[in-house]
């Protein structure tokens, strides 16, 4: 019992003492905080809506049918520009759609009051390219004129 009484009081120093002393004596580790980085991943580009070989064959139709009658590449003449055409109109399928439908079936008033004559000999797949061709020129890149 003398022991018991002994290792009491002496547990109870040597525990206050750790307690007390073990905190200050350890070191405290710096958390670093890491910041969250949202990783924006960028969408890929959506394909172009006209190939080379739409752009090609679209230019060689053209220069083929009775369009340069009444329009230039950058001059009104009956009708408007094809630079001022691709410059009204966004560069994708549904405006191709709309202006296909136009060549085929005819129209007027989008540019002044002569209408434009419908052409339904022109196949909805060539008118199609021709489209996707005056939509790709514009003042900024046009290399060579087919005025």
């Amino acid at each position: 019992m003398k022991i018991i009484k002994l290792i009491t009081p002496a547990l109870c120093i040597v525990l206050t003492l750790s307690v007390c002393v073990a905190p200050a004596q350890i070191k405290k580790k710096v958390v670093a905080k890491k910041k969250m980085t949202t990783a924006v991943t960028k969408a890929p580009p959506p394909p172009p809506f006209a190939t080379d070989a739409d752009i090609a064959d679209g230019k060689a139709l053209i220069s083929k049918s009775d369009c340069l009658a009444c329009h230039k590449t950058e001059d009104k003449l009956v009708g408007p520009a094809y630079t001022a055409v691709a410059a009204k109109y966004p560069h994708d399928q549904n405006s191709v759609n709309t202006l296909t439908d136009k060549v085929i079936s005819g129209g007027s008033g989008a540019w002044g009051p002569v209408p434009m004559a419908p052409h339904p000999a022109i196949s909805k797949a060539d008118a199609n390219k021709m489209i996707k061709y005056i939509l790709t020129l514009n003042a900024k890149n046009l290399t060579t004129s087919t005025k």
